[in-house]
């Protein structure tokens, strides 16, 4: 896995992202892990499950990180991306017949105005907390992949974020998922992603909030739980200091997973918000190793919001892994694969 992340790794972690997304939305609102795991070996097995349509559809993550990525290709940079964004989430929506997309991206959209002074920008509201953001903020770290750039990932991710999700839990989300898919990038060990988020990351985000200079007092009042909780995490897993290594309970299967995630969670739904979708991706992530099978038996088979954690976990292994032991049937004919393989090939270009 050392070696550097080639343009093929950057196809990989795109068309994977999706991937997981199409395999999690099958089963995202079936709330029992051991049944998801019934029904995919009723399929026989992960090798064996096409994912295209007319069963498998991507959901409104891949259309919304796709709005995302397809965006920052352009080049743009500064408040003309934020713009150019926000023009692509307006397009996003339109393409959401069956796909689930959640209360605060439909309400945030909406009230976006691109090319209009200021219309990348909506009105603060505490209850946005949800995974929206986190869900569709992978190839920020694609297009911003190196250590010095971590400050532009982090602006890109906030304002992003903010256009639908404007609570600190919500827009946070995006920030970790971006810098995760850069640290995967990066090849920089997973057991430090966590710990990077916590004491690298969030501390710049917090200053960008303060001179950015919107909702600056609300932002700052709900700034806490993200962090503490994931504090609370990575002592969880034996990762406050990112060396390891990584405690997981003994029995750790199906049952105890969604549990698991339920104490991850705001609500009781594991990953529906935007600090646990990343940490349940993280998870998956420190515990399947190279293994693909292992990966979405762990983000995509599971009671929570099963979607959003796989097209997060799916994104960064397929970043460090690329194609290796997926099977083609997983990704072959996947929804909107070419645009994902050209939205990587441009990422790439510009990373570069």
């Amino acid at each position: 896995m050392e070696s550097p992340a080639t343009i093929a790794h950057y196809k990989a972690g795109m068309v994977l992202s999706g991937v997981g997304d199409a395999l999690g939305y099958q089963w995202e609102f079936e709330y029992s892990g051991p049944c998801i795991h019934q029904a995919v070996q009723k399929l026989g097995g992960l090798k064996n499950i096409s994912v295209s349509l007319p069963g498998f559809p991507v959901s409104d993550d891949t259309v919304l990180h796709l709005a995302t990525a397809e965006a920052l290709i352009t080049g743009k940079e500064g408040e003309e991306l934020l713009h150019e964004v926000a023009f692509h989430y307006k397009e996003g929506m339109k393409d959401m017949s069956g796909r689930a997309p959640g209360a605060a991206s439909i309400c945030g959209v909406d009230q976006l105005k691109p090319g209009t002074k200021g219309g990348y920008r909506i009105a603060y509201n505490k209850t946005t907390g949800g995974c929206g953001a986190a869900m569709r903020a992978m190839c920020i770290g694609l297009r911003y992949p190196r250590p010095e750039q971590l400050s532009s990932l982090v602006a890109v991710a906030i304002e992003t974020g903010r256009m639908t999700h404007t609570h600190p839990t919500g827009f946070l989300g995006g920030v970790a998922s971006a810098l995760f898919a850069a640290y995967a990038i990066q090849r920089r060990p997973i057991t430090t992603w966590g710990l990077g988020l916590v004491k690298e990351a969030c501390p710049i985000a917090e200053e960008f909030v303060r001179t950015a200079g919107y909702a600056v007092p609300e932002t700052e009042r709900d700034w806490g739980y993200f962090t503490e909780k994931w504090e609370w995490y990575l002592e969880l897993r034996g990762l406050s200091s990112g060396n390891g290594p990584v405690v997981f309970p003994e029995a750790y299967g199906p049952v105890e997973r969604d549990a698991a995630y339920k104490s991850f969670s705001w609500s009781g739904w594991g990953g529906s918000s935007g600090h646990d979708a990343p940490m349940i991706a993280l998870d998956a992530l420190l515990a399947a190793g190279s293994d693909w099978e292992e990966l979405m038996n762990r983000a995509g088979f599971h009671g929570g919001d099963s979607d959003s954690t796989a097209v997060i976990a799916c994104c960064c292994w397929g970043l460090m892994y690329g194609m290796n032991g997926v099977p083609k049937c997983n990704y072959a004919n996947l929804e909107y694969k070419d645009r994902l393989e050209n939205c990587a090939e441009k990422l790439y270009a510009l990373s570069h």
